[in-house]
């Protein structure tokens, strides 16, 4: 399930740099073009499971493992502070909201799961989620005029 998941960070730093409204919507074009296909698997492997919760729960240590397997290092797979903060914006920022977006009845049950077994295995790493909607609409293009 979810092969080749570690891919979906592969441009995570610089879908992270100098984020405006106008990049933050191409940026997520392009990740759902790119990463459409783990989002519907998700929402497939839901639908296929008699245990929904279960089956969210298996997505979420996929997701967990994954993250530690691309960022840990040594043999404990110990995740940097700071990269593992850019890990967490990333999954507020991209990951989430595409799960989101896919509409599926189960999505919030995704990103709930995804949440907890995030609380639960990455130090200091409690992140929630929105909408792309609601990020899109947060995001200014100045602010007082300055930038």
């Amino acid at each position: 399930m979810l092969k080749d998941l570690e891919t979906i960070f592969d441009n995570m730093v610089g879908m992270m740099k100098k984020l405006k409204k106008k990049s933050y919507e191409e940026n997520m074009r392009q990740f759902l073009a790119k990463n459409q296909h783990f989002f519907t698997e998700m929402t497939e492997h839901l639908d296929a499971a008699e245990d929904k919760e279960k089956a969210a729960r298996e997505i979420a240590t996929v997701f967990a493992d994954t993250v530690e397997t691309a960022f840990g290092k040594g043999e404990k797979k110990k995740i940097a502070s700071r990269t593992q903060a850019d890990v967490n914006f990333f999954m507020i920022y991209y990951v989430f909201p595409a799960i989101l977006k896919t509409g599926h009845e189960d999505c919030r049950l995704i990103a709930d799961s995804i949440c907890a077994e995030w609380k639960t295995r990455f130090k200091d790493s409690e992140i929630g989620y929105t909408d792309y909607d609601s990020l899109y609409e947060s995001f200014r293009e100045k602010i007082f005029g300055i930038f």
